[in-house]
């Protein structure tokens, strides 16, 4: 990146640069249509498209041909709906809470329904309207989270009021184990999910996540429903990431320095220079989604070269050890690298003992989004 769009970058703003590749992401939906065939693929767009905007990432997504769009809450589903065509399909993995029935069924937005309360209460609004109103049925396979047991599944057939007033469309329950594919765990889910979609003959069924994807036919079912796959995570462990990179975050420099040795570096001076040591302050922090826990054991790049986080990430910076540059490489304005060619998000994700999911998802709000 050079210097004159490190320059506008901070007249905008100056936190760092978020870049979100569409192209890239839509190379990825493709990868799952291909692996998930003749299964349809749905997007799972939810906590804003894995904070990369569900927007724009939706719109493209559609533009490939995805018609079903699965948001966590129905405030989710609010803000999406006027983006997406009346063709797609939104619905509300979560479900609604009391209350919402009348304005999801008035946008059109279809809930997932994982307890019986939530089966009771879109029925009676379906009822109120007269008419019958869509809905997705959850089981629970094995993950103890959401969805109906097979009791409250044996309930809702025998059941005349849901019977006549919703119109289930979709079958589904969630891989718990998906992204390591010899746990035992996934084929069990498998067996319940067979079993109790034998009582809906002719009713689409969906069960893999991005991880499923990549279990097999068996799995694939009507639809897969990926989400960090489409956004490049690896969706198995262990194994090369098959997904394409879609995001790159890049950090300015705020200040450039040399000291001796013995000098404390960041909040409680928990890191200390052994020797004359080249330092540079970064303008982001643990406020724009760089973990904490990446404090003196996390890095960043610059050309390819490792710059070690030097103490503590505070809120709006964070200082790297730049010594392995040469003098005067970094000055104010310089973009470092936090996620890219050089590092991937499950490299950050290990360092800060944690997941790809969540590196993307706290990225906070005080970058440039530029899409591409």
């Amino acid at each position: 990146m050079n210097d004159y769009r490190a320059k506008t970058m901070l007249a905008d703003g100056g936190c760092g640069v978020l870049t979100i590749d569409l192209g890239a992401l839509a190379r990825n939906y493709r990868k799952l249509k291909e692996t998930a065939a003749p299964a349809a693929v749905a997007a799972v767009v939810k906590a804003d498209a894995y904070g990369l905007g569900a927007g724009l990432v939706s719109e493209r997504l559609y533009a490939e041909g995805c018609r079903h769009f699965f948001v966590a809450h129905f405030v989710e589903a609010v803000r999406l709906r006027p983006t997406l065509p009346v063709e797609a399909t939104l619905l509300v993995l979560n479900g609604l809470m009391p209350g919402e029935e009348e304005h999801a069924a008035d946008l059109g937005v279809t809930p997932v329904i994982n307890c019986l309360e939530q089966a009771v209460a879109w029925a009676t609004e379906a009822k109120v309207r007269g008419t019958r109103l869509k809905a997705a049925i959850q089981i629970d396979t094995g993950m103890s989270r959401l969805g109906l047991s097979e009791a409250d599944v044996a309930y809702l057939r025998a059941d005349s009021l849901f019977a006549e007033a919703v119109e289930p469309i979709l079958l589904m329950s969630h891989l718990a184990c998906a992204d390591t594919p010899a746990a035992p765990a996934s084929d069990g889910q498998l067996a319940v999910m067979q079993r109790v979609a034998a009582h809906f003959p002719g009713l689409p069924v969906s069960l893999a996540n991005s991880g499923g994807v990549f279990l097999g036919g068996a799995f694939h079912f009507a639809l897969a429903r990926p989400g960090i796959a489409v956004y490049g995570g690896a969706p198995v462990s262990d194994v090369a990431n098959p997904m394409e990179p879609v995001v790159r975050i890049d950090i300015p420099v705020i200040q450039a320095r040399t000291v001796p040795a013995g000098t404390a570096v960041g909040y409680g001076g928990t890191f200390v220079t052994t020797g004359k040591t080249r330092l540079a302050t970064l303008s982001g922090g643990y406020a724009d989604g760089i973990p904490r826990h990446l404090s003196s054991r996390g890095a960043l790049y610059y050309q390819g070269v490792r710059l070690p986080i030097a103490g503590r990430v505070s809120m709006d910076s964070l200082t790297v050890d730049a010594s392995a540059l040469p003098e005067g490489a970094l000055r104010l304005g310089t973009m470092v690298e936090f996620v890219g060619p050089s590092q991937s998000l499950e490299q950050v994700a290990a360092d800060a003992c944690t997941i790809s999911y969540e590196i993307l998802t706290r990225l906070g709000r005080r970058y440039r989004r530029v899409y591409i």
